[in-house]
This record gives structure tokens, sequence and C-alpha cells, in this order.
């Protein structure tokens, strides 16, 4: 019975982290502030800003790569942050909590 405690605190303490990634947000620019993305520590994305100020729009396409290179910014950060409040879960998961 002592594991199986021990594995309902392990499985708390996940849900923790978990609900705390919620939370945690991640802000990248692109183009100088002309797009501005937040993504949680979920790999969500929360918001998406444009600068129709510092936009051109008759250059669609460097637009474009504005929103890849913040969107592939974004997820790198928050994938890292994740990658480091799961850390101390990570053998235990390999070895099966049976969630």
């Amino acid at each position: 019975m002592g594991a199986t405690m021990d594995q309902m605190k392990m499985i708390n303490q996940l849900r923790k982290v978990q609900k705390d990634l919620k939370n945690e947000i991640v802000e990248v620019e692109a183009g100088d502030g002309a797009v501005v993305i937040q993504i949680t520590g979920e790999l969500k994305i929360k918001k998406v800003e444009l600068d129709p100020e510092k936009i051109d729009f008759d250059d669609i396409h460097e637009l474009e790569r504005w929103i890849e290179n913040a969107m592939r910014d974004g997820y790198a950060k928050a994938q890292e942050i994740a990658t480091d409040k799961m850390k101390p879960f990570m053998g235990v998961l390999g070895g099966g909590l049976g969630m």
C-alpha cells in the first residue's frame, strides 16, 4: 500500500505541474513587434497580435515569415519550459503510473 500512496502523491504533483503549465505564458515577437504571439506551457496559442503600422501588406510573404518565425520560437521556448517542469516525472512516467 506504501507504493500506492507514493503513486497517488506523484499523480497529484503531476496534476499540479500540468495546471501550472496552463498559466505559463511565453511571448515572442518578430518583425520588430509586427507580430506578437503568446503560447502557454501546454503548447496552446493564447494570443496573436499584428501591428498594422509595422506590416507592409504589399509584402505578405514577409508577414508569413514573421508569423512562422514567431510560432517556431514560441513553441521551442514553451516546450523547454514544459520539459523542465516535467523532468522530475520522466523516470516515474517511463515506469508507468497506471494512468
